[in-house]
């Protein structure tokens, strides 16, 4: 069976973001990386955990995003969390650059994957979620889980 050209295998993702915050929109950018950093990311050595998208002088950079040195690297390794250049259209960056001007708003990685051969970030814009917001999700969670159960075992018998 032929393998789908589109297919995207994914490396890494925040799932504490779908935990802190609302998502509100989100976008498709490209990671301008050095090729070690490309072969740690095959190997899926990423972690996206405490990372978020920054834009200065015109561009946007994701800070905090840990890559792990390639070990047959030696001396072409980087820093693991440098700040690393996302390729976008000045139109989405002027538009991210202006919803997070309102307050509340951030700009948020939420997973790292191949699509065909190329690296790819997916980000969000989003708004913090308070306290309240994070027992309410939890308790519709644990009544969806509830539900699932009992459904299970009712039609068992």
């Amino acid at each position: 069976m032929p393998k789908d050209r589109n297919a995207s295998k994914l490396i890494a993702q925040n799932k504490k973001a779908f935990h802190d915050y609302f998502i509100e929109e989100t976008y498709q950018a490209g990671i301008e990386l050095i090729g070690t950093e490309v072969k740690s990311l095959r190997a899926g050595k990423c972690n996206l955990k405490e990372s978020y998208i920054q834009i200065r002088s015109g561009e946007a950079f994701v800070e905090g995003m840990h890559i792990s040195p390639y070990e047959f690297g030696n001396i072409f390794n980087k820093d693991p969390l440098r700040s690393r250049r996302l390729l976008l259209h000045k139109k989405e960056i002027a538009r991210l650059k202006t919803a997070v001007s309102a307050e509340g708003y951030t700009i948020v990685p939420l997973k790292v994957y191949f699509h065909k051969s190329l690296v790819k970030l997916d980000i969000a814009v989003a708004k913090g979620k308070k306290l309240y917001d994070k027992r309410g999700d939890i308790a519709k969670k644990d009544q969806r889980r509830e539900f699932e159960r009992d459904f299970k075992v009712r039609n068992l018998y």
